[in-house]
């Protein structure tokens, strides 16, 4: 079973997003967060498999939540970036804080579950 923790601070896209991974049989929800403050303790608290990430939330933005969850420990959660902006610039920014990878919200919910698939069985590469 993976374990995803759901990180998003619009309340709508957060239920559709828990209930849509409740429907899988590979996949559960380990819990939610609604800022990236409430992400870090929440990742360190429930050790999920995989985390979702809003970009945009008010207080500390995903980036900045996946910087401090990927330098957490040696063996973090994987992230994968969730937003409605396709920048260039928040791709390599999520990326360079340790992001395994980045979604668009407006992406078939089916693309969604097979991404937090394929993050979750990729294999670790710890940065020094």
């Amino acid at each position: 079973m993976i374990r995803v923790l759901l990180t998003e601070d619009q309340p709508l896209i957060r239920h559709g997003l828990r209930v849509l991974i409740a429907d899988h049989p590979r996949l559960e929800v380990a819990g939610e967060a609604t800022n990236g403050e409430e992400a870090v303790q929440r990742a360190e608290q429930l050790a999920p498999d995989v985390v979702v990430m809003d970009i945009r939330m008010p207080g500390m933005d995903g980036i900045e939540a996946t910087r401090h969850i990927a330098a957490s420990s040696e063996t973090p959660p994987k992230i994968l970036i969730l937003t409605t902006f396709d920048d260039d610039e928040y791709v390599y920014g999520a990326l360079r804080a340790g992001a395994s990878g980045f979604l668009v919200k407006d992406m078939d919910m089916d693309q969604i579950l097979t991404a937090i698939e394929v993050v979750a069985a990729t294999p670790s590469s710890r940065r020094a």
